[in-house]
Parts: structure tokens; sequence; C-alpha cells
């Protein structure tokens, strides 16, 4: 299984295969680490995320989609839409999971090694940072399992509140 790993920082910083984008369904940028990603990335990156979005109006919650990273240290971004928390009652949880699937799923089509995810859907959309951490390690896990090709994921925590859920997550898995 590939090593999963967690560091405290900025996401736009890493040189990585991918890294992922906590995008809306837009792909315009935002705010929180779309917003980041997207200034650290530069024009280019705006450029190919509407030439997507020209193509398929918008990208679904739970979907992700791939593109270059113009001006960041890795090669590319893979854009993945996480819910917004509304109580719990409304497929969230199953959707968050699917956020996470299909972004390793772009990343093994790609055939990428190393793959950073920050804390998807944490922030403005509201959702539970411990439930988020416990189905984020597991939906990676499961796929790691399965998918041998893919050597390591990152969490990125930019907080230290979730930088600390997922240390004791991780350590007392």
């Amino acid at each position: 299984m590939g090593k999963i790993e967690l560091i405290k920082g900025d996401i736009t910083q890493l040189e990585v295969d991918a890294i992922v984008n906590a995008a809306n369904s837009t792909l315009r940028g935002g705010g929180g680490v779309d917003g980041a990603i997207h200034r650290a990335a530069g024009p280019k990156l705006l450029e190919e995320c509407l030439q997507i979005t020209e193509k398929i109006g918008y990208c679904p919650t739970g979907e992700a989609v791939i593109t270059g990273a113009g001006n960041l240290k890795c090669k590319y971004v893979i854009h993945t839409v996480g819910p917004i928390w509304k109580g719990g009652s409304y497929g969230e949880e199953f959707l968050l999971r699917i956020s996470y699937i299909n972004s390793l799923k772009l990343a093994k089509e790609y055939s990428l090694k190393v793959i950073a995810f920050p804390n998807i859907s944490t922030g403005a959309y509201g959702f539970p940072k411990k439930l988020a951490c416990e189905i984020a390690v597991s939906a990676v896990k499961e796929f790691l399992l399965q998918n041998p090709e893919i050597e390591r994921v990152i969490f990125v925590c930019y907080d230290q509140e979730n930088y600390e859920i997922y240390q004791k997550y991780l350590t007392n898995e």
C-alpha cells in the first residue's frame, strides 16, 4: 500500500505530481485553498478551468477534473468539488468520500505517483473536521490497497486544528 503522510503547511508550495484543489462547481477560484491555488498558479490555471466549464457547464459535487499547474511547483492540479455540509442528511459523507476517490482515479489515469490533498470541505463548506478526516483517510487507504501504483498521498493541513485531528487519527489507527 502507498504511504500516507501528514504535513502542516501551504499546499501551493509542494513539489509533487499533483495537488488537489477543493474547488467550487464553477472552477473559477474562490476563497480558502481554492483561492490560494488560483493566486499561486496564475492566470493559466483559470484559463484551463474555463475551457473545462465551457465543455461541461460545471463540475458536480463529488466529481474531479485535472488541469496543468500554471506557476505552481507541481505538475497538475486535480480540482474536486466537495459537499457543503447541510447537517448530514443529504449524502454529504458519500459525496466527500467520492471526491477523494475520483481525485485518486484521475491521478491513477495520469500515472501520478505522489498526490497532496487539502482538507476538503472543512472550511467555508462547514463539514465537521473530525468526520471529514475519518472519511478522507479511510477513502485514501481503501484506494491505495487496490492501486499500489500510487506511491504517496500527503494530507496537507493549513490550520493547526485540522493538523492535530489528522495527527491523532493517523497515530491511533
